[in-house]
C-alpha cells in the first residue's frame, strides 16, 4: 500500500510539471533569449587589446589600403586620409580616432515586426544564419545539390519558427536563377517572404541596388516607411584581404548608404592564405581593414548604421583548405568581440559552422565550441550560426533545426548562474532535509524554477535507454527531417496576398 501510494505521488508530481511546462511564459520569463549579455570570456588580456589596437593603427598609417574606387578616394580624401603616389590611401590616427568617435552606437536592427528588432547594445548577443552556400545538404541520399530561390525560402521559413535564431542573412545562393539581377530581386523576396526578422543580403553589381531598393520600398510601404525602420541590412565584402578595396562592393555600400540601408563591414581574410597565420596579427589585419570601413561610412554619413564585421577565418596549413569549425577559429572570433567592445561599437563575426559535410558529431563539436565561445565572448551578431556544412559550400536545413537546439544550449551558457538571496537561502533545503521526503522533485521551488532557470532541447534525447527502446528508438536526425517538414507544411507568405500576388506579376520569381 505505502508502495502505490508513492507511485501515486510521483505520477501526480510529474503530471504537475508537464502542465507547468506547457504554459507560455512572458518573454522577459524565458529561461533565454535574444540578446543575453555575454562577455564573460576574454582572451585577451586588456594590455593585449591595447597592443592589437596599436598594430592595427600603424597598418592603416604605414602600409593602407589600394584600389579604392574614384568615388572612394574622394570621400577618404577629404576626410583626412592620404592617397600615396603608390595608389594606396593612408589613415592618420587622428582620422581613424575622430570617425570612431562618430560611429554609430547601441543601434538597432530592425525586423518588419518590431518584437524581432535586434538591439546591439554593449556585449548583447545574437544568433543567426549566413554564408552564401552554393549547394544543399540532401539527407535523404547524403548527397550535395544546387541550392534554389526555393531552398533559401525554406531556409527563411524554418528561421522565423526557430525560437533560437534570430535573424536570416542569405545562407545560399540561388543558383537555378541564371541572371544576377534576378537572383538580387529574388533573394530580398525569398527571404521577406518568409520570415519577419531582420535579413541581410548582398548585391552582385552596384547598379542592382536601385532596382533591390525600389522592391524594398514596396514591401515596406513606402521610401519612408523604408527609412524609418529598414529591416535589411547589405552584408559588404568592402575589402579583399590583404588590405585592399573592393571596387564594386565599395560602389555598392555607397549605394546602399545612400538608400538607408545598413551595412555590415565585412572583412573576411582566411589566416595563412590571405591573412597573417599568427592568430594575433590575423586579428589585427581584420581591425585595420574594418576601421578603414569606419572611416569610409562616417566620412560619407557620420553616424550611419554600421556593423563592425570583423570575419577572419582559419587555414588548415596542411592542405591550405578553410577549417570553420576549428579551435582557432574560435579564437579568433572571441579575440574580435573583445575588439569590438574595446572600440564599443556594434561587431559581427562567424561562428557555428562545420568542415563535416553531413549533421554529424564532427559538425556537433564544431557547432558548439565555436558558437559557446563566441557566445560567451558577447559577440553581438554571430553570423553563419547554423546550418552550415563543408567549410561554406553546404547549407543544411535539418541543421538549421538542430541548431536551434545548440544555440538554446549555448545561450543558457551566456546567461550563467543567477545568484541571488533567494537561490542561495537554504530554507529550501531545511524543508526537504528535516520536515520534508529528503528530495525536491515536486516542491514549490523546483516547480517555479524548472521553466525559468532551464531549458530543454526540442529534438535532443534525454529518454533511459528503456524509454528509447520503448518509444521505437527514435533517430536524432529523423525527428529533425521531422520537424523540418512540420515547420515548412504550415508556413505561409509573410505578405497580404494581394502584395504576394502583385509582385510576382510584377517580378520573375522562382519560388512557391
Amino acid at each position: 500500500m505505502t508502495e502505490t501510494k508513492k507511485r501515486a505521488g510521483r505520477s501526480g508530481g510529474r503530471a504537475a510539471r508537464v502542465a507547468l511546462r506547457s504554459a507560455p511564459l512572458s518573454e522577459d520569463m524565458r529561461p533565454v533569449r535574444a540578446g543575453l549579455p555575454g562577455g564573460q570570456y576574454k582572451p585577451l588580456t586588456d594590455a593585449e587589446v591595447l597592443q592589437i589596437h596599436n598594430a592595427a593603427l600603424d597598418a592603416l598609417e604605414q602600409i593602407g589600403l589600394s584600389q579604392a574606387p574614384p568615388s572612394g578616394v574622394e570621400i577618404l580624401t577629404k576626410a583626412g586620409a592620404i592617397l600615396g603616389d603608390d595608389g594606396r590611401i593612408r589613415f592618420p590616427r587622428t582620422l581613424v580616432e575622430d570617425m570612431l568617435a562618430k560611429a554609430a552606437r547601441n543601434i538597432t536592427l530592425c525586423g518588419r515586426e518590431e518584437k524581432y528588432d535586434l538591439h546591439l547594445t554593449g556585449s548583447n548577443v545574437h544568433f543567426g544564419t549566413a554564408g552564401a552556400a552554393v549547394h544543399v545538404v540532401d539527407l535523404e541520399t547524403n548527397t550535395y545539390r544546387d541550392s534554389t530561390a526555393q531552398d533559401l525560402h525554406d531556409a527563411a521559413k524554418i528561421t522565423h519558427a526557430l525560437d533560437n535564431v534570430h535573424f536570416f542573412q542569405r545562407a545560399m545562393v540561388a543558383r537555378d536563377i541564371p541572371d544576377n539581377l534576378e537572383m538580387d530581386l529574388n533573394t530580398i523576396y525569398a527571404s521577406t517572404a518568409g520570415t519577419t526578422k531582420h535579413i541581410g543580403t548582398s548585391f552582385d553589381d552596384p547598379s542592382h541596388v536601385g532596382p533591390c531598393i525600389e522592391l524594398l520600398h514596396r514591401l515596406a510601404g513606402g521610401e519612408e516607411a523604408w527609412r524609418a525602420r529598414p529591416f535589411m541590412s547589405n552584408s559588404n565584402c568592402f575589402v579583399v584581404p590583404p588590405m585592399k578595396f573592393a571596387e564594386e562592393s565599395c560602389r555598392s555600400m555607397e549605394a546602399c548608404i545612400r538608400a538607408g540601408m545598413p551595412v555590415l563591414l565585412l572583412s573576411a581574410g582566411q589566416a595563412g592564405a590571405t591573412a597573417p597565420a599568427p592568430i594575433a596579427l590575423a586579428i589585427v589585419q581584420a581591425v585595420a581593414e574594418c576601421l578603414a570601413g569606419v572611416v569610409y561610412v562616417n566620412a560619407m554619413a557620420p553616424g550611419h548604421t554600421a556593423v563592425f564585421g570583423t570575419w577572419p577565418f582559419v587555414s588548415d596549413l596542411r592542405t591550405g583548405a578553410m577549417s570553420g569549425g576549428s579551435a582557432e577559429q574560435a579564437l579568433l572570433t572571441a579575440g574580435c568581440a573583445q575588439m569590438h567592445r574595446f572600440y564599443d561599437i556594434p561587431g559581427g563575426a562567424a561562428a557555428g559552422i562545420s568542415d563535416s559535410k553531413l549533421p554529424d558529431m564532427q559538425a556537433g563539436w564544431e557547432t558548439g565550441i565555436t558558437n559557446v565561445l563566441a557566445g560567451l565572448s558577447g559577440l553581438n551578431m554571430a553570423y553563419e550560426a547554423v546550418g552550415m556544412h563543408a567549410s561554406l559550400l553546404g547549407f543544411c536545413l535539418e541543421s538549421l533545426v538542430l541548431g536551434d537546439d545548440v544555440i538554446g544550449q549555448v545561450l543558457r551558457t551566456v546567461r550563467g548562474i543567477d545568484v541571488t538571496a533567494d537561490s542561495t537561502s537554504i530554507e529550501a533545503m531545511k524543508a526537504v532535509c528535516l520536515d520534508g521526503p529528503g528530495h525536491y522533485l515536486g516542491s514549490d521551488q523546483t516547480l517555479k524554477l524548472m521553466q525559468t532557470e532551464y531549458i530543454y532541447p526540442t529534438l535532443g534525447n534525454r529518454m533511459s535507454p528503456k524509454e528509447w527502446n520503448e518509444a521505437g528508438r527514435p533517430m536524432l536526425l529523423d525527428q529533425a527531417i521531422k520537424r523540418k517538414n512540420e515547420i515548412l507544411d504550415n508556413a505561409q507568405i509573410k505578405f497580404d496576398p494581394a502584395v504576394d500576388a502583385a509582385i510576382r506579376k510584377d517580378y520573375n520569381i522562382y519560388f512557391e
